[in-house]
């Protein structure tokens, strides 16, 4: 199955709906930071973050330093920003509200 790269309006929509998304236009992806207490909450965001990738087969690029996650979402196979994404993002955005 094909994964296809979202067209102009998909992403703007996708875009107004993720207040907290940046969109990174060299990668057509989209970015956030996620900054809790300590290193124990952000390494326990990214053990339930790496739970809910495998369930999804959607692995995000992302870093941690002490209590801060830097996260880019792009979908590789599609050569850029798809629905998969933008799901990963609403799921890892329901972790944190």
């Amino acid at each position: 199955m094909s994964i296809e790269p979202l067209n102009e309006e998909e992403r703007a929509e996708a875009l107004d709906a993720l207040d907290e998304w940046d969109f990174d236009e060299a990668r057509d992806a989209i970015t956030r930071t996620f900054t809790f207490a300590d290193f124990s909450a952000a390494f326990g965001f990214m053990t339930r973050v790496a739970l809910l990738a495998e369930k999804m087969d959607h692995h995000p690029e992302w870093s941690n330093v002490w209590n801060r996650v830097d996260v880019l979402l792009t979908t590789h196979e599609a050569g850029g920003l798809s629905h998969r994404d933008v799901d990963m993002a609403g799921a890892m955005d329901a972790l944190v509200d």
